[in-house]
């Protein structure tokens, strides 16, 4: 049964796991500027392949975050229905947890498009 302490919970999860993705695009950005940088200067192939392999990783990252970020979305969306079903239709979390679905929803529009 959900109780708003789960939504409570699972929409700080959402949020939490936008702050990461958001993290991991901004690494991305840097680790590539930082990679360019090296190649310009011709840097030792010993450390520009190091350098490729932490951009790589860092690269790795966002597909993964993305799909727990659909995961948690949908199990947001769950508690949500759920807790709507049961005749709580208003309330701080519940407003909170709509607005948080559809920041999250805007985002995923955003970079699909």
């Amino acid at each position: 049964m959900a109780t708003v302490r789960n939504l409570k919970i699972k929409t700080g999860t959402c949020k939490r796991v936008v702050k990461e993705l958001h993290s991991y695009e901004k690494e991305v950005e840097r680790e590539a500027a930082k990679t360019a940088e090296m190649k310009e200067k011709g840097a030792d192939p010993y450390d520009l392949k190091q350098q490729e392999n932490v951009l790589a990783e860092s690269r790795m990252m966002i597909p993964d975050c993305r799909k727990r970020l659909e995961a948690s979305l949908a199990d947001l969306k769950a508690t949500l229905a759920e807790l709507e079903e049961s005749n709580q239709k208003e309330g701080v979390e519940i407003e909170e947890a709509r607005s948080t679905i559809a920041d999250v929803e805007r985002f995923f529009e955003s970079t699909e498009a």
